[in-house]
């Protein structure tokens, strides 16, 4: 599958779920890295991967006994992603963000020290945005680390109503620029 072209068909069949044209750039996805102790991260959860830009990366960085738990709910990037990814550290989970919790205690492991999203939360409805952001809060251990790019700040007022400590950095060598929240769960 080639993969942006394969972005674009997805975005157009499913924008609510999809929510860029083209997969991630290196600029971005250093940033989102750029906050992450991976010498500290044991199990890391990521959401909505696309392709696997940001998953290779971490991939690359994690230490050798730390697990990734990868949810992604598009059938043909999952299909992809499959392909790509044989590393025994990767549990690959075709199923929707908000269940976390649910895989994490199937998996035998407590909590995420990091939890890294590439979810258009701007674009979901209400409901679900609430129940990613409150999954990915309870997920988390304490001091641990939520990372999620957005293309706007309209998901701004949303992560801080979870997350009591909130920074955005903001990249413009993306297709389209992005933020990149870098959030503290603290108590």
């Amino acid at each position: 599958m080639k993969k942006k072209s394969s972005f674009l068909q997805q975005f157009w069949k499913q924008k609510k779920m999809v929510g860029a044209m083209a997969p991630s750039s290196r600029f971005l996805a250093n940033l989102m890295m750029k906050n992450i102790d991976f010498t500290k991260a044991d199990v890391i959860v990521e959401l909505g991967p696309g392709t696997g830009v940001f998953t290779k990366r971490i991939l690359e960085k994690m230490h050798p006994n730390a697990v990734i738990l990868v949810f992604e709910l598009n059938d043909e990037f999952f299909y992809s992603l499959t392909h790509i990814f044989k590393d025994p550290r990767v549990h690959l989970i075709h199923d929707s963000a908000e269940k976390i919790e649910h895989y994490l205690t199937k998996l035998n492991l407590s909590q995420a020290d990091i939890v890294v999203s590439s979810l258009p939360l701007a674009v979901f409805p209400p409901q679900l945005r609430d129940a990613v952001l409150d999954a990915s809060y309870k997920s988390l251990r304490v001091n641990g680390n939520y990372v999620q790019f957005q293309y706007s700040l309209t998901s701004k007022k949303h992560i801080k109503r979870v997350f009591e400590k909130v920074s955005i950095d903001f990249t413009p060598f993306n297709f389209p620029p992005a933020f990149v929240y870098t959030c503290s769960k603290e108590n």
